[in-house]
């Protein structure tokens, strides 16, 4: 057995915490605090994919990384596999972004366990064949993962991202865009997975432009990128596609909006060029509709 596999099983075996209680609070599954002076980002969806190659580049570069997905064996070998490179570190949190009171009970945990956080990546993102879906908050669940519940993480966690200014967020969105139908938001009408992917990775990038106004002048800086196309992970493999560029790549693009200089605040790029969106992100009105839909639909009950 190798030094990580050994290193992931005793982590395996002296976690404890799967999901909170009603009550409850989140606790972290594996990993240790940063240390003095590590910068702290934070990769939603890290587990497996893109997010995973992301953590890797990060952890390598020395920062600490904060790990979230669903998988504990998947996220407690990526910590052990981190530990035993010795250059970074990090520390896994498990939740499921199809439920809000799950995103709140994260961004409680991650208030409560760091002082500083200078990177949010928002990657965690699905694209699911088959009937619509709903979320536990009776969303469509599509909307619900890749674009509600960044939003409400992302709020949740700006006092902590103006705390230690200058900081960034990154939305990772897709060339694949579909404008929002107000009318038919959830998509019960006429529904394809297609359309459900492509509608909720442009609302990740009005929320973008949105929160790039709301943030001018505080120091946090936030774009939206889109990666790579066809990328080699589960979610392109498993609907038998075949991939045309790889998590090297994509994580690339993302490493460049987390460290590049001079990028600016409020854009969207396709891996490292500054790129126009679909013409309804540049509407004020849709954007103002799309805003105040998503906090009617976030607010705790």
């Amino acid at each position: 057995m190798s030094r990580i596999a050994r290193l992931a099983v005793a982590l395996l075996i002296t976690s404890s915490v799967v999901s909170p209680a009603s009550g409850q609070e989140l606790q972290p599954v594996a990993g240790r605090s940063p240390s003095e002076g590590q910068r702290v980002v934070f990769v939603t969806g890290s587990t497996g994919g893109l997010g995973r190659e992301v953590a890797r580049g990060l952890a390598a570069s020395g920062d600490h990384v904060v790990i979230h997905g669903r998988s504990v064996e998947r996220g407690v070998e990526l910590v052990a596999e981190i530990e035993a490179e010795g250059r970074g570190s990090a520390r896994l949190y498990l939740a499921d972004l199809g439920s809000f009171d799950e995103v709140r009970s994260l961004a409680g945990a991650i208030r409560r366990d760091y002082d500083r956080l200078d990177v949010l990546v928002n990657n965690a993102g699905i694209w699911l064949e088959g009937p619509r879906q709903l979320s536990d908050d009776g969303n469509e669940l599509h909307f619900q993962v890749n674009y509600l519940s960044s939003f409400l993480l992302t709020r949740e966690l700006l006092p902590l991202l103006r705390h230690s200014a200058p900081s960034r967020i990154v939305h990772v969105s897709s060339v694949a865009q579909q404008p929002i139908d107000f009318g038919n938001v959830m998509l019960e009408d006429d529904y394809s997975d297609g359309r459900a992917y492509a509608q909720s990775k442009l609302a990740q990038i009005m929320f973008t432009f949105d929160l790039a106004e709301d943030l001018a002048g505080s120091g946090i800086t936030t774009n939206a990128v889109h990666p790579a196309s066809m990328m080699d992970t589960d979610m392109v493999l498993e609907r038998g596609a075949r991939a045309r560029s790889s998590v090297h790549d994509g994580a690339d693009a993302v490493m460049y909006l987390i460290d590049g200089d001079d990028l600016g605040t409020g854009g969207y790029f396709n891996q490292r060029t500054p790129t126009r969106a679909n013409s309804q992100a540049y509407d004020e009105q849709a954007r103002e509709r799309l805003r105040t839909l998503a906090e009617r639909l976030t607010v705790a009950r």
